[in-house]
């Protein structure tokens, strides 16, 4: 999760987060390097002594400077697209989860179990456990198992919300009559925190999101235990 002043993004758990975070890295570099050119042609117009009084025809200058960002463009559109593409495909989940958003909790709904559902509150301050988050803990987590394509459908029954787990590299709107859908999976155990991330009224501060990930053996004998 993230931490007091902390710069960067948070560590990629799962595959399309590391994708992401290779992209901004990239786009990041190319930025500074435009930056320190750009700061260096300003620099050395203002203290050079010389001057150039032909500026009513330099075809070579401007071909360079329409030439030179189209290529820019063309290194950080292609990358993008890539990840785009990424980012929409879903190959064979082994497990479905439906988010609804209300104001202002979450409801978690198993598709391929019967009757596995259940909602998610924020634990409030005055109840919240030792070494646990405030505003952030919650007191049903979302559990899936590690290591498995994992497809969320996501839709709201009031409001717009927005189900956003930055680790995760997950941010799809979950909008009142409509059924978004997102897909992800998880490379390693842990827990991971969200918020929702659209203001959708006086308590939108107070409906976070966890995710705990497990092992497949432990999520088998979790769901077991919430059937029975």
């Amino acid at each position: 999760m993230a931490h007091p002043l902390q710069l960067g993004f948070q560590d990629a758990m799962s595959p399309i987060m590391e994708e992401l975070l290779h992209f901004h890295d990239h786009t990041l570099m190319i930025v500074f390097l435009i930056s320190t050119l750009v700061l260096y042609i300003i620099t050395l117009m203002m203290t050079t002594k010389l001057t150039y009084t032909n500026t009513m025809n330099a075809q070579e200058v401007e071909m360079i400077w329409t030439i030179l960002p189209a290529i820019v463009l063309i290194t950080i559109a292609l990358p993008s697209l890539r990840v785009l593409y990424l980012m929409d495909e879903i190959n064979n989940p082994h497990l479905t989860i439906k988010a609804m958003g209300h104001q202002w909790y979450w409801t978690y709904e198993y598709t391929d179990y019967e009757n596995l559902e259940f909602d998610s509150y924020m634990i409030p301050t005055q109840d919240l456990p030792n070494g646990h988050f405030r505003l952030l803990e919650v007191d049903h987590r979302m559990v899936m198992p590690m290591e498995s394509p994992i497809r969320m459908l996501i839709s709201a029954e009031d409001v717009l919300h927005s189900w956003a787990v930055p680790s995760l590299g997950v941010k799809t709107d979950a909008i009142p009559g409509r059924l978004n859908q997102t897909t992800f999976i998880i490379t390693r155990p842990g827990v991971f925190f969200g918020q929702c991330s659209e203001i959708c009224g006086a308590n939108h501060s107070f409906m976070p999101i966890v995710v705990e990930s497990v092992p497949l053996w432990y999520f088998e004998n979790w769901s077991s235990l919430m059937l029975s």
